[in-house]
C-alpha cells in the first residue's frame, strides 16, 4: 500500500511547512500551487520535487487534478493549514502494514481556534473523508464546501487530523464572506429562494444548534464566537440569496 499525500496551495508561506512536515513519511508528495507569491513554492519544494503550478480551476477541480498528478494507488489529500497528528501516522502505518479493507478512510479533525482546541460546537468530531484509492474517488463541489466521494466501501481511521484554522477574527470574518457568496450563488444555480421567514428564523437557530444542542458553551468564549458566526453565516448567506434572486443583474442607486 503506497500512499501520496496531495496539497493545493496559494499564498501558504506560513503554514505549509509544518503541514508538509507531518507527512515526510509518505511515499510521495504532490503540491499543486495555483500561483503564489509569496515563499510558498520555495518551500514545498523543500520537502518534494513534485510541485505543479496550475491555475486555480476551483476547490473540487483543483484537487481533482491534484489527484491525478499522483502515482501512487492511494491518496491522502491534506489542506495547508491542517497537519496529521502523531496518533493518525501510527494509524497509517498500521493500515500500511496490515493492508486497506475498505476503499476510503475517514478522519475525525480537530480544530485549533482562538487559543485553544474546540472539543465540541459542531467542530468535532469533523470526520473528513481523505485518504482513499485515487481510482475510485473524485472530488465534488462546484462552488464551496467541495468533499471527495468514493465509489466503495467506507471506513474510519483512529487518530485526528488537526486543523489549525482561522488565524484570527478577522481572517475568519473575510473567508465567512467569501463562502457565503459561493455558497448563495451556487443555492441559486440549483434554483433555490428564499423569503422573510428563513432570514428570520434560520440564523438563529443556526446558533442555538451551535451553542446549545452542540454544546458550544462547554468551548467557552470561542464556542460562543463559532455559535455567533454560524447564526450569522446562515444570514449573509440567506440575504445574498435574496438579494440575488430579487436583482440577478446586480443593483445600483
Amino acid at each position: 500500500m503506497k500512499i501520496s499525500v496531495t496539497i493545493i496551495t496559494l499564498n501558504e508561506e506560513d503554514r505549509l511547512a509544518d503541514a508538509l512536515q507531518s507527512v515526510t513519511w509518505a511515499d510521495e508528495i504532490v503540491v499543486v500551487d495555483a500561483g503564489s507569491t509569496d515563499r510558498t513554492v520555495a518551500i514545498a519544494r523543500q520537502y518534494t520535487d513534485r510541485v505543479i503550478t496550475h491555475s486555480w480551476s476551483g476547490y473540487a477541480a483543483q484537487k481533482n487534478f491534484a489527484d491525478d498528478q499522483a502515482s501512487c494507488e492511494w491518496i491522502l489529500s491534506l489542506d495547508a493549514d491542517e497537519r496529521v497528528s502523531p496518533e493518525l501516522k501510527r494509524s497509517i502505518e498500521r493500515l500500511k502494514r496490515e493492508g486497506p479493507r475498505y476503499d476510503g478512510y475517514r478522519i475525525a479533525r480537530r480544530a485549533w481556534y482562538l487559543g485553544r482546541w474546540i472539543n465540541h460546537s459542531g467542530w468535532y468530531p469533523d470526520y473528513q473523508l481523505r485518504l482513499y484509492r485515487r481510482d475510485r474517488a473524485r472530488w465534488q463541489g462546484d462552488y464551496v464546501h467541495e468533499s471527495v466521494r468514493v465509489n466503495g466501501r467506507v471506513g474510519t481511521l483512529a487518530g485526528d487530523l488537526w486543523h489549525f484554522t482561522r488565524r484570527n477574527l478577522a481572517e475568519h470574518h473575510d473567508v465567512l464572506g467569501r463562502y457565503t457568496t459561493l455558497a448563495a450563488e451556487g443555492d441559486f444555480a440549483q434554483g433555490k429562494r428564499v423569503g422573510w421567514l428563513s432570514l428570520l428564523v434560520k440564523p438563529p437557530l443556526a446558533f442555538l444548534r451551535s451553542y446549545i444542542l452542540k454544546q458550544g458553551f462547554r468551548d467557552g468564549i470561542p464556542g460562543l464566537v463559532i455559535a455567533s458566526f454560524a447564526g450569522y453565516y446562515v444570514f449573509l448567506k440567506q440575504a445574498k440569496l435574496w438579494e440575488k434572486q430579487r436583482f440577478p443583474e446586480g443593483w445600483k442607486k
